[in-house]
């Protein structure tokens, strides 16, 4: 039974969040501030994590980034009352793996939680071969190694920090390189056809990839081998 953990601080909100997980197969767990939801997740381990961001002590935006800057990365479906696209993209940029605005349908957010735990059961990035495009489980491409067995990345022998949708996104421009690869391509491989958020999600993962591949890059930048193709999508090159 999957778990997941509601931060959440108003308790009507809460409480039919938490009905409706329990009437569909989840372990629904509530917390209705950001300090007590923290110490849910590192005792509870969640399975994925519904975050209002507005709530006390801690907001979802703060929780957010302490999650992934301690390399948590659970997924996180944001909860919002603001429509506003620079909150959407605020929460992407800092990892969140989806959104859903206040008000909504409770099938539409038992969608969105299927959809995205859907995304992390299988982590291997195998499924994203074509049958004509073979490869050896290992890529090399000058200072890059992908080890995709072990789904692993280097830069000069040190590992890149990154995130599972980060890695599968990098693995699947590699062995599609000198492709062009439209943003709707990529939310279908990487994130799945069943992915119910928007394109922008992936400018934002190409933008955490490219700054990881520069920052761990010695002689050659490793970020700028993935290139922009204005109206088009992504290539690396």
């Amino acid at each position: 039974m999957k778990k997941i953990l509601v931060i959440e601080d108003e308790p009507n909100i809460l409480e039919l969040i938490l009905y409706n997980l329990s009437s569909n197969g989840y372990k629904g767990i509530g917390a209705t501030d950001g300090t007590s939801g923290l110490k849910l997740i590192e005792h509870e381990r969640p399975d994925l994590i519904l975050l209002d961001i507005m709530v006390p002590f801690k907001d979802g935006f703060e929780i957010l980034k302490e999650l992934r800057e301690k390399g948590n990365n659970t997924p996180v479906i944001m909860l919002t009352a603001k429509a506003d696209e620079r909150d959407r993209v605020k929460g992407l940029d800092w990892g969140a793996d989806d959104y859903i605005t206040k008000p909504f349908g409770v099938r539409e957010l038992l969608a969105r939680i299927k959809a995205v735990l859907r995304r992390y059961e299988d982590n291997s990035p195998k499924d994203f071969i074509h049958d004509e495009e073979k490869e050896s489980p290992e890529m090399v491409i000058d200072s890059l190694r992908i080890d995709g067995s072990n789904f692993n990345a280097t830069v000069h022998g040190k590992e890149l920090p990154l995130t599972v949708k980060e890695f599968e996104l990098l693995h699947y421009l590699v062995i599609n390189r000198g492709k062009t690869l439209s943003r709707n391509q990529l939310l279908d491989k990487v994130w799945g056809i069943e992915y119910m958020g928007e394109t922008r999600t992936v400018d934002v993962h190409i933008r955490h990839l490219r700054k990881k591949l520069s920052d761990a890059s010695i002689d050659k930048d490793m970020g700028e081998y993935i290139e922009t193709l204005r109206g088009r999508g992504y290539r690396f090159r």
